[in-house]
Formats: C-alpha cells, sequence, structure tokens
C-alpha cells in the first residue's frame, strides 16, 4: 500500500509537535533501546472509539485521558485523520496514525507514551481500517494490531474482505509473539460461551450477532482469546458503547490476545468516566509478562541553563566563583598531580559544579496552548458526563443529556478562540524578535508551530513494488538501486547539445567596490 503525507500538521494543541510521514512499513530498530514488556511490572494497554480526532483541542483531551488512566499505549478508532504518518507531541508522546487517503472517515491512531516510544521496532499502516505495530522485549517482542471493523449493517462481502486482510496482518505477525488485536470491532459476542471455550469465557454480554459470530470464528481458527468475556466485572464496567438515545449499551470494543500468552493478560475493563464527548467508553487491559526484567532506562544528565549567562551579573558571578575555584585548585595540585587525564577529570569537574551552583538546571517549560478556561470547560463536561451515568430519572437524564451537548460546544468554541490567540501571539513574538535581529528566537518560534523534527525516512520498495520490511533486505535494496543508476554504459553516440544562443546583455565583469558598498547599505 502506497502512503500519503496529508495528515494532519504538527497539533498546536501540543506544542512542539512534528508529524512525517509514513512509510509502509517503518522500521524504529535502531532506537528501540528499552523493553516493553517486564516480569514485575504492569503495562496498560487502551481502545477508544472517539468518534474523531479532527477537531481542534481533540487530541491533547485524548493525551490527558490517557495520563489521567496511566496508560502506555491507546489505540484510537475513527480519529478521522487522511493519510499516515507519524506525529511527536510537546510531551513526548508518539502518535502514529493510519486513514483513509482524501476522505475524513475511518481512520485509527495509536499513541505512545514518552516513556514507552523507545520500544518501537517497526510500524504498518495497512488500511484506515488496520495498522500494526511492534514493540521491542527481552524475550518476547509485543504486536499490536488496531482494527475498526465495519459495522453489522454492512456488505457480507465488506466484512469477509475486512477478516481477510486482518488475516494477513496476523499471518506475518512472528510466531513467538505476543500478540494484541484491539479497537472497534462492532462485534456482540455476548455470554454463551457453549462450543467455543477456547476463544472466549462466560463473563461477555448480551447476546451474539453476526459480527460477534464471525469474530468468535476467527479466534477459534487462530488460537485467540477476547479478553473482555474472561473476567468477571459489573455489566458497567464491560458495556463498550451506548446508544445516543441511552436505552441501548453493548461490549463491541474488544481486546484479543493470542492463546500463547493467554496468562499474561491480567485484567481488561471499561472506564466510563474518561470524557471526550464520545459514544464509546475506553477499554484497558493489564499485561505482565513473567520472563525476564524490564531494562531500565538510562540516565540522562540534567542540562544545564546556559542562557542566564546572557545577564552580565551572573556571568560575572559564574567568572569569578570559577576564578576562585581555579586558584585554590592550582595552590594543591601545582606539584603533585602531573597525569594530563586526572587534569582533565579536574577541570570538568569543576566547570559542571560551578555551573550548577550558579547557574542551575534548565527547566521544561512547555507554553501550554490550551487555556485553563478551556480544561475547565473540559472538566465540566466530564462532571455532566459522570452525573448523566449516574441519574436515574429518563427525563433529568435527557436534560443533563442536552447541557452536556451544550457544554461540547462550548469546549470546541473555546478551543478554537485558543487556537487562535496561541497563534497570534506566537507571530506577534516572532515579529518582535526579527525586528530585534534575534534570529534564534525565530527559528525557535517557526520550530513550535511546525514540528522540531524536518527528517523521515522514506519508504524502501522492491522492483517489483512490494515492501521491503528487513534492514539487510533495505540495505541490499539501496546497492542494487544505485548500482542501476550510477553504472549507465557510455552511449553509443556521443550527446549533440542544441547550440548556445546568443549571450544576454548581462554585465558579467566582477562587481566594483562602489556597488559592494551599495549592496551592503541595502
Amino acid at each position: 500500500m502506497e502512503t500519503t503525507t496529508r495528515g494532519p500538521i504538527a497539533d498546536l494543541s501540543q506544542p512542539g509537535s512534528m508529524t512525517t510521514p509514513a512509510e509502509s512499513l517503518h522500521q524504529e530498530g535502531r532506537c528501540a533501546t528499552d523493553s516493553l514488556l517486564g516480569p514485575k511490572t504492569k503495562i496498560s494497554i487502551g481502545t477508544w472509539n472517539v468518534r474523531t480526532m479532527n477537531e481542534a483541542s481533540k487530541l491533547a483531551q485524548v493525551i490527558r485521558e490517557m495520563k489521567r488512566y496511566r496508560l502506555d499505549i491507546l489505540g484510537v478508532s475513527e480519529c478521522r485523520w487522511t493519510g499516515s504518518g507519524r506525529q511527536v507531541s510537546h510531551d513526548g508522546s508518539t502518535i502514529l496514525y493510519s486513514g483513509h487517503e482524501d476522505t475524513h472517515i475511518r481512520g485509527l491512531a495509536l499513541v505512545i507514551s514518552k516513556q514507552k516510544a523507545n520500544t518501537l521496532l517497526e510500524w504498518e499502516p495497512i488500511s484506515d481500517r488496520i495498522m500494526k505495530a511492534r514493540f521491542n522485549s527481552k524475550h518476547c517482542k509485543l504486536t499490536i494490531i488496531l482494527c475498526y471493523a465495519p459495522t453489522n449493517e454492512s456488505d457480507k462481502e465488506d466484512k469477509e474482505d475486512w477478516y481477510e486482510q486482518l488475516q494477513q496482518a496476523a499471518a506475518k505477525v512472528p510466531q513467538h509473539d505476543m500478540l494484541l488485536i484491539i479497537g472497534d470491532m462492532n462485534a456482540k459476542v455476548g455470554s454463551d460461551n457453549s462450543n467455543c471455550e477456547r476463544a472466549m469465557g462466560k463473563h461477555g454480554c448480551g447476546v451474539m450477532n453476526d459480527n460477534g459470530e464471525r469474530l468468535v470464528d476467527y479466534c477459534l481458527n487462530n488460537n485467540y482469546v477476547i479478553g473482555g468475556t474472561i473476567f468477571a466485572h459489573r455489566d458497567i464496567h464491560k458495556l463498550t458503547w451506548k446508544s445516543p438515545d441511552g436505552r441501548t449499551s453493548n461490549q463491541i470494543d474488544h481486546i484479543i490476545i493470542n492463546g500463547k500468552w493467554r496468562r499474561s493478560l491480567q485484567d481488561v475493563r471499561v472506564f466510563r468516566g474518561a470524557d471526550i464527548y464520545s459514544d464509546h467508553y475506553l477499554v484497558t487491559a493489564h499485561v505482565k509478562l513473567k520472563l525476564h526484567k524490564v531494562v531500565p532506562e538510562s540516565q540522562r544528565r540534567k542540562q544545564l541553563d546556559v542562557t542566564r549567562l546572557a545577564c552580565p551579573v551572573t556571568k560575572q558571578e559564574f567568572v569569578l566563583e570559577l576564578r576562585n575555584r581555579f586558584n585554590a585548585l592550582t595552590d594543591t595540585s601545582e606539584e603533585t598531580d602531573h597525569d594530563a587525564t586526572n587534569k582533565w577529570d579536574t577541570i570538568k569537574k569543576t566547570y559542571v559544579e560551578v555551573a550548577t551552583k550558579v547557574l542551575g538546571h534548565k527547566k521544561k517549560n512547555h507554553k501550554e496552548w490550551l487555556t485553563p478556561e478551556t480544561w475547565k470547560k473540559i472538566e465540566e463536561r466530564k462532571q455532566l458526563k459522570i452525573t448523566m451515568l449516574s441519574t436515574k430519572s429518563a427525563r433529568l437524564q435527557q436534560q443533563v443529556q442536552e447541557a452536556y451537548k451544550g457544554k461540547d460546544k462550548e469546549v470546541k468554541k473555546s478551543a478554537r478562540n485558543d487556537k487562535r490567540s496561541y497563534v497570534e501571539g506566537l507571530a506577534a513574538e516572532a515579529e518582535s524578535a526579527a525586528a530585534r535581529g534575534e534570529l534564534s528566537t525565530v527559528y525557535k518560534i517557526t520550530k513550535r508551530l511546525c514540528g522540531n523534527y524536518t527528517t523521515h525516512s522514506a519508504p524502501v520498495k522492491g522492483k517489483d513494488g512490494s515492501t521491503i520490511t528487513t534492514e539487510r533486505e533495505q540495505a541490499d535494496r539501496w546497492v542494487e538501486y544505485f548500482c542501476d543508476v550510477l553504472n549507465h554504459p557510455q552511449p553509443d553516440e556521443p550527446a549533440d547539445p542544441p547550440p548556445v544562443p546568443d549571450d544576454l546583455n548581462i554585465d558579467t565583469r566582477p562587481p566594483t567596490e562602489a556597488e559592494v558598498k551599495n549592496a551592503i547599505k541595502l
């Protein structure tokens, strides 16, 4: 599948975010140094149909709810972004997305927390209904397939095509990997697990429909287990969708695991309090691997706040403190220390200690795009949802639902105003900095608007157009490509370029001193 780059621009709801185009299969192996699955810690994975992320502030709300429920990875169905690519928010969260090429329909996104971003090995945007990502662990890699299945009313051919596409994606997963299939499956599997005990437990909800039967058959054929049916919870913690009129609830969003790793799935449940103005609830799972220890993250040295040296008083204090320290060191080590390595270690240690004392460390200060007033409205909308869920009276529930809709309109309007004010403020700041000749400030503001990174890796395909997946095969393909491009034989006939037209009336003499001075004045 060819990828596009018509996805969202760097989302201004997360200043400093970036977007890069995706490849058919994007390799991340060189930076996957951490381990996702561990023997003593649980990772939290969620799936949520948010109805759309193609609105101002929706991404910020998704990331906020993700942090609130301490999710490491969140699969988003129906995000409605076009194209496919990779985006990094200001807080370090990585968003992989796969959508329709032209129209804002369907679409998927996988949000990975900053702490787990370095575990990503590779990912593949298959279609606007299926995407795949693979994560690193010491003994067992984790592959996640995020799905958005056709509805139960869809044509039979569409359902069969989708399951065939899902089967092809799952067949490419290495046999020893832990596999999680998550997303809006639009399938009611019910609570009756007769003759299908290997695929589901007794804790499902409702009655199986056609999509549910297809899903159970698919799981039986592949030795998969539907996680939401094997854990005992109250119905409100199993039902994942509620109709707009509030009268019908179903369990149609699922988290599925391959049977080999069934015992690694610790729990699956619904959190109704997560709010983004969607008729679906957040579904989460805890996964724990009992095979090896998690590789700890490397300790990074804190950055010194060298910008404080621009202040003359601070600079003078730094120079004076440094001079005093070196004078004291000279008196004690001049006769005893002749080793170059020891001298360098002493000098380095002195600089670091003085800089830490006088300058201090940099403080991360990301300017919040959404104002406190907008976040307050979002919190008020969340409280209205909680009230709506706990109200028993149909009349009162209808009133609260109307207030909930009205509050969502206020959130959207306030978010648009915040976005406009934020961009205008940055533009004014950049204009003022340009007038003062502070080009570094202008550059930083430009990066905040357009993204911190501009590099991206292009798709690597063979001569037949098929995607090359392994790093070794990609390197061989580059060798083959350049050999074809650069090693052409000499032509049989020498090139015969057309005659050069008459010279134009252009002065090609070196510029005079007066011309140079005049250009400098301009």
